[in-house]
């Protein structure tokens, strides 16, 4: 007869976390057996070199991390912006000065009452038609803020995030255009950077899409890497800055040519004179046509789509 086989006998599935009897390493060295063993043990654990990487902030702050931080700079913003569908961008940038109307009138008109008490006062003088100028341009942020609003709205409305705006965070044009974005209900994003001085993000940009940058090199990627289209309004360096690098993008076709609209033809013919640098022979005639001058957010909307359609494709990606 065959011997009758006996089904093995399985074990209780061990407890994830605890242990019956604790491992060796669980227990710290007896000071029966070393009495200088709790000193040299503390030292041990008080040293720099047993932080984790990921916990020690001096490595990861130091020269040899950099790479890491370039990397983490990239992967977070990337991660959340997928994860909150945000598949394509038009990037706004114009002056942080240029503030909303009602702001710009109430400073000029403080300074003109300062100016009643000491009208020889010459800083006084320069301050008020710096303030008028920029009262001038207020009604930028108006636009910037009617835009934002189209964007918001278009494709299948406020909740459709497939086309975002994105700004630098900052306020001025750049809170306008994440402020009109808010109003109609929209996602916005804000990307902003860090300064020697604090650098406060402007309250319109949707919390979970804010995201601060160490290296300006990241962020800009981040600015170029999803954007259907550029914006400029009216603005200085931070602007200037943004718009040529975009522009040399396009021209060595480093990136694949995106919509550029400056906005207030008055002030970029001055600010910048493309004619002047043609006939200088330092760019082609064709670089003319990188972008276009615009002066209502009508203007902008109705330009970028039709140069979608020109190029045979939609603004709004499916």
């Amino acid at each position: 007869m065959s011997e009758k086989h006996h089904k093995p006998e399985v074990p209780q599935p061990p407890h994830p976390e605890q242990r019956k009897e604790p491992l060796p390493w669980q227990t710290p060295k007896s000071p029966q057996e070393d009495p200088e063993c709790p000193d040299k043990l503390q030292a041990i654990l008080d040293s720099p070199s047993y932080i984790p990487a990921v916990e020690d902030v001096d490595f990861l702050d130091g020269d040899d991390a950099r790479g890491v931080r370039l990397q983490l700079d990239y992967l977070k913003p990337d991660r959340l912006l997928k994860q909150h569908g945000v598949q394509h961008t038009i990037v706004v940038f114009g002056s942080t000065r240029i503030i909303e109307p009602s702001a710009a009138q109430q400073k000029v008109q403080r300074l003109r009452e300062a100016l009643l008490a000491d009208s020889n006062d010459q800083e006084l003088q320069r301050r008020l038609f710096v303030a008028e100028r920029i009262l001038a341009k207020s009604h930028y942020y108006d636009i910037a803020r009617q835009f934002s609003q189209l964007v918001a709205n278009a494709g299948e409305g406020p909740l459709d995030s497939r086309l975002v705006i994105m700004t630098g965070g900052g306020p001025g044009m750049m809170e306008a255009a994440n402020r009109g974005a808010h109003d109609a209900g929209g996602k916005t994003v804000g990307l902003n950077i860090t300064l020697p001085r604090e650098q406060y993000p402007n309250p319109y940009i949707t919390p979970e899409l804010c995201f601060q940058f160490h290296y300006f090199s990241l962020r800009k990627m981040h600015f170029v890497l999803r954007a259907r289209a550029l914006v400029a309004f009216p603005g200085g360096y931070g602007t200037f800055d943004e718009l040529f690098e975009t522009l040399t993008l396009i021209q060595t076709r480093k990136i694949k040519p995106i919509p550029v609209v400056l906005v207030g033809e008055a002030f970029w013919q001055k600010a910048f004179d493309v004619d002047f640098l043609v006939e200088e022979g330092v760019i082609d005639a064709e670089d003319r046509e990188l972008f276009w001058f615009a002066e209502t957010a009508e203007d902008i909307w109705s330009g970028l789509q039709d140069w979608y359609q020109r190029n045979g494709e939609s603004l709004i990606a499916k």
